[in-house]
């Protein structure tokens, strides 16, 4: 296969060059914004690519050059960039106005449309971001159980509420003891945060089982994700989600599914077909089209502790929560996703997976593939993979993907820069899908040569 017409234009000449566009833009916003960004995930040295517009599956930047898009702006975009349908129905609701002090049709149809497809959610609450939506769970759980306490796994990523963030990049300096880890706080966060956060070691149930019945008399809840992107995406071993979750129910704690980018996963939600039904779900990403959203949902009963004509017990405003513009891009998206098209883009990311898996075999190139339905991550190691700390060392924090991502960039692609992660869009063909392992392919083997 040649490699596509971006491969050929010298993006990574333009990108680089000292009269580039992307430059010129990083430097005034170096001038404005700390560090030159607003958000820390699109960080990039020398500085990150400028976009400048999005089609399909490609993203155009500053400089004109296109790019395959194996990001989806962090697995929001399901449908990829600028999708005929969403763009049609935005301008629709536009053209009557952005955002009331009332409520809307539009907020009640997704809620309807959520609470249809998901067996486990009979009520929603939005919000505008996946870590409002995993804050207002964490919440919910405390106020309804009346106790202070949460669990969550070592490394995971659930967003920037304190108390979630806990021992999310902790290290061997500070990580403690393999079936005890340490609560490892966050610099901007209280030293009390870490008394109430319990750390469970991801796929070690008897540990897990101890530190939840050690717990259990201030366990409000037991945070997870069933494809968690802060481990790796490392999958839950056999019974050890539903070992956990009669764990954490046994001592009257509750579940909070973070399903904010797994969701993905199903139209029915990330645990369809697993027997385990949470309390409470957290969600965001794909169901807003493009534009900011979070959701919590769960059970009529978990959820009167939002509802104001009941003596609500979780106070929640939000000036622009379920408002009309994103409500009408997320039933635009979520009505086209069903589960044919659900179908049709997991087969596409068991395929993806398959071929890169295939690929380091082939070459002899040290890595194993993670990750469900259209989501995956690459990991370049042999070693066993099972947790967090079994991650160090060749995860985020590994240099080398900085230099691939470059030269992912150079072929015509665009994966994360902390790592070979990404997911894909319905427009996307197996035609899109092989590009991309040939340019890891050519990428891995340039930075390994020995003319570097």
């Amino acid at each position: 296969m040649n490699p596509p017409a971006a491969v050929q234009c010298g993006t990574a000449v333009r990108y680089r060059s000292e009269e580039a566009r992307s430059r010129q833009l990083y430097q005034r916003a170096l001038r404005v914004m700390p560090g030159g960004d607003t958000r820390h995930s699109i960080a990039l040295s020398p500085y990150p690519i400028y976009s400048r517009s999005g089609k399909g599956c490609r993203i155009t930047d500053v400089e004109g050059d296109e790019r395959v898009d194996f990001l989806n702006n962090y697995t929001s975009l399901i449908l990829g960039h600028a999708d005929p349908e969403v763009l049609q129905a935005v301008h629709r609701r536009i053209d009557l106005g952005t955002a009331y002090t009332m409520p809307t049709e539009e907020e009640v149809a997704l809620a309807e449309l959520l609470v249809e497809r998901v067996a486990y959610i009979d009520q929603v609450r939005f919000c505008n971001s996946g870590t409002e939506a995993v804050m207002l769970a964490v919440k919910a759980a405390r106020a309804y159980t009346g106790r202070p306490k949460i669990a969550k796994f070592e490394g995971a990523y659930h967003g920037g509420y304190d108390y979630v963030q806990v021992s999310e990049g902790a290290t061997a300096d500070n990580w403690g003891e393999p079936a005890a880890p340490a609560s490892v706080i966050e610099p901007s966060s209280a030293p009390s945060v870490a008394g109430d956060v319990v750390i469970l070691p991801w796929n070690n149930l008897e540990a897990c089982r101890n530190l939840i019945h050690q717990h259990k008399a201030q366990l409000a809840a037991v945070l997870f994700d069933v494809n968690p992107s802060g481990i790796g995406m490392i999958p839950p071993q056999a019974d050890f989600l539903e070992g956990l979750c009669e764990a954490a129910r046994s001592g009257g704690a509750l579940l909070i599914s973070d399903e904010v980018m797994s969701f993905r996963i199903s139209n029915h939600g990330a645990l369809d077909g697993r027997g385990i039904s949470p309390d409470l779900t957290a969600l965001g990403k794909i169901i807003g089209g493009g534009f900011p959203i979070g959701a919590v949902g769960g059970s009529r009963r978990l959820m009167s502790v939002f509802d104001l004509t009941a003596s609500a017990k979780v106070h929640h405003g939000g000036t622009y929560n379920g408002n009309p513009v994103t409500m009408t891009a997320g039933l635009a998206t979520m009505r086209q996703m069903t589960r044919a098209a659900f179908d049709r883009l997991n087969e596409l990311g068991g395929y993806l997976r398959d071929r890169l898996l295939r690929m380091f075999h082939d070459r002899g190139i040290p890595g194993q593939v993670c990750g469900a339905g259209s989501l995956f991550i690459a990991h370049l190691t042999a070693d066993p993979l099972v947790d967090f700390r079994s991650l160090s060392g060749f995860s985020r924090t590994n240099p080398a993907y900085s230099g691939l991502a470059h030269e992912m960039f150079a072929n015509g692609f665009i994966c994360s820069p902390r790592g070979l992660f990404g997911c894909l869009s319905t427009p996307m063909t197996r035609a899109e899908l092989d590009g991309f392992v040939e340019a890891v392919e050519r990428s891995l083997l340039a930075l390994n040569s020995p003319a570097r």
